[in-house]
């Protein structure tokens, strides 16, 4: 999938439990960064009339991109009616767990809305290690291109995948197909609760088209110059 600019490409994490904290760093990056990721804990943080979702609306006001981080994943009709009070809300992406009745759900709640579906084949805080304890027989490797060729054939706009599964599912899945790759890190940052990471250029190398970003962002002394750099980074990278 073509992305119309460099800066566009970046996703900066608003992985706060205070919404007002989440204010002042978009108040910090002002026009440097387009686009927002907004997860669970901000979401279902504040009060009610003041928490992440309202952030959410108050951003795409401003002309903000918004990727509500939720990954839904419940029985289809709760999957469908809350994907379907979701779009209404004006964000661009959403996430589902990568089970087909989770994804063909959420595919019917979104019909007739410009929200796009990313699918969540593997938590990029998953090993082989994981999964085993959890009961899964496949590996990583085999159980991430499984879950895409699903996501696919259902239609799913997009897929979260680490920037080590990237290349490989850009190559057989194509170019239309978007890639949103968490667990970004810059040369020489710490992975932190991470376990499959990667910098900039090389997620951008292996196909990504998206680059979600926190800590080195939201930590950061400077977080505008912080977002600044990735983007050169992601400007000058070979994808």
């Amino acid at each position: 999938m073509s992305v119309s600019k460099p800066s566009d490409r970046l996703i900066v994490a608003l992985d706060f439990s205070d919404v007002a904290q989440a204010r002042a760093l978009v108040a910090a990056l002002g026009d440097s960064v387009s686009f927002y990721k907004i997860g669970m804990e901000l979401a279902y943080g504040g009060s009610s009339a003041d928490n992440g979702f309202a952030l959410a609306d108050e951003l795409a006001a401003k002309g903000k991109k918004i990727f509500l981080d939720l990954k839904l994943h419940d029985i289809p009709n709760t999957v469908q009616r809350a994907t379907a009070q979701i779009a209404r809300r004006g964000v661009d992406f959403l996430t589902v767990h990568a089970f087909p009745q989770t994804m063909a759900a959420a595919k019917a709640g979104a019909a007739g809305s410009h929200l796009k579906l990313l699918a969540v084949t593997v938590l990029t805080s998953y090993d082989d290690d994981d999964l085993a304890a959890a009961g899964y027989r496949f590996p990583v490797r085999d159980l991430v291109p499984h879950r895409a060729q699903q996501a696919v054939a259902l239609g799913i706009d997009g897929l979260v995948a680490a920037a080590s599964e990237a290349a490989e599912l850009r190559r057989a899945l194509g170019p239309e197909i978007i890639l949103v790759t968490p667990g970004i890190r810059p040369a020489g940052g710490a992975a932190g609760d991470q376990k499959r990471v990667a910098t900039p250029a090389a997620a951008i190398a292996a196909g990504a088209d998206y680059l979600v970003v926190g800590r080195p962002i939201t930590e950061a002394a400077d977080p505008r110059a912080a977002a600044e750099a990735i983007q050169h980074e992601i400007a000058t990278a070979r994808g």
